[in-house]
């Protein structure tokens, strides 16, 4: 089968039909729980403190899902307009944004305490139409990241490259922007199981023995390749347990508050008004 990348590019591909189709595979949502929770695990976060984090290319907001679960507040951006509509109707909580990263992005300097991006740095490798050139866009996406990062956070990809000198030039890219890292391959001598995820660092770099220090990959001590699906649900359920256990319920006033406040932001119609359980309270005139 033709790779994703290969066959359309990815605004014309996740069209209206594939971007619902998308989003409502049940394999594919386990999967993409799976890849973003190890994204995380390497952007090693502080445990209990939340964080600002860039969600590149997140598409119908599977992954900025797990991100709201964690207790991080996101901005998402995507290519794809069918797939933000999708993360709309399903009311996600990050702001979305409708970008094409190779154009590089516009935030202020040290907004994000950390970046991830799942399934998306290979399309940057294909030139689309004739104005497309991979190195350069490579550059200006990796320059404006570096410069939306603050100093010490850490960026997480995890991507499918088509062979080895398309990782050559994406590392190239990054290095040259400013970036240090390196990758982390899970599970490399399994063909089902095998995961790139590059990890990379913007400024004040954790070292050892005079190199970045990169996180262990998994799979480097001679552990069993995991069946992908069943291997998702048990590190999600895991991870829920011991994570999840004394999260309190997202569903309180403020929360009910806060989503009727960004609806009414969007311009969403038919919006409940407060009712007197959720009401704010108001402050005293004098």
């Amino acid at each position: 089968m033709s790779r994703p990348e290969h066959q359309a590019p990815p605004e014309i591909y996740y069209n209206d039909e594939e971007a619902k189709k998308y989003t409502s595979n049940t394999r594919i949502q386990s999967i993409q729980a799976e890849l973003t929770y190890r994204a995380l695990e390497i952007l090693n976060l502080p445990e209990n403190e939340p964080a600002f984090l860039l969600d590149i290319g997140c598409g119908s907001g599977l992954s900025g899902e797990i991100l709201d679960e964690e207790g991080h507040m996101w901005v998402g951006m995507d290519i794809s307009p069918s797939m933000l509509q999708v993360a709309l109707d399903r009311e996600v909580e990050g702001d979305l944004f409708l970008q094409d990263i190779g154009q590089g992005m516009g935030f202020r300097p040290g907004t994000f305490d950390g970046a991830i991006s799942i399934s998306v740095l290979q399309w940057l490798c294909n030139a689309d139409r004739s104005s497309h050139n991979p190195k350069s866009r490579l550059t200006r996406f990796f320059t404006t990241l570096y410069s939306s990062l603050r100093r010490g956070a850490k960026a997480v990809f995890q991507f499918y490259p088509e062979n080895d000198d398309q990782c050559e030039l994406i590392m190239n890219a990054a290095m040259r922007c400013g970036f240090e890292g390196g990758l982390v391959i899970d599970y490399p001598n399994s063909k089902k199981a095998k995961k790139y995820f590059l990890c990379l660092f913007a400024g004040q770099i954790p070292t050892e023995n005079g190199k970045p220090k990169i996180p262990k990959a998994l799979g480097e001590d001679g552990e069993d390749e995991p069946n992908t699906i069943i291997y998702s649900s048990q590190r999600i359920q895991e991870r829920q347990r011991t994570k999840g256990r004394h999260r309190k319920s997202i569903k309180e006033k403020d929360w009910v508050l806060h989503k009727k406040d960004i609806a009414r932001m969007r311009g969403t119609k038919n919006v409940p008004l407060d009712s007197k359980y959720t009401a704010r309270k108001r402050k005293p005139r004098f």
